[in-house]
């Protein structure tokens, strides 16, 4: 079978086995890359992470104080609390249907 291959047969294996290697080389080389935007990215969002951790450890106090005054306006006007809990129940199932 090897006397039936021609000049050409011979160029194009040497050519597909060099392509190989060149996709090899070009795997590697995307890999490493792969790997160093991943841990940029993964720095990044820890970054963010702390970043917002610290806003919302500082914003807490005033958090819970303004929860506690809705608790106890809640506690002191129920009916209007009601009023208020159904409308906004009413307007997220208005989004919902508009969105289909």
């Amino acid at each position: 079978m090897a006397l039936f291959l021609t000049l050409s047969d011979v160029d194009l294996d040497r050519q597909v086995v060099a392509l190989s290697r060149q996709l090899d080389d070009l795997r590697k080389a995307l890999a490493k890359r792969g790997d160093a935007y991943y841990e940029d990215g993964r720095g990044t969002a820890s970054d963010y992470y702390s970043q917002l951790a610290d806003r919302l450890h500082e914003a807490l106090p005033a958090i819970r104080r303004k929860g506690r005054a809705v608790e106890r306006t809640a506690r002191d006007h129920p009916a209007t609390a009601a009023a208020v809990g159904l409308v906004v129940v009413g307007l997220l199932a208005g989004l919902l249907i508009s969105r289909r």
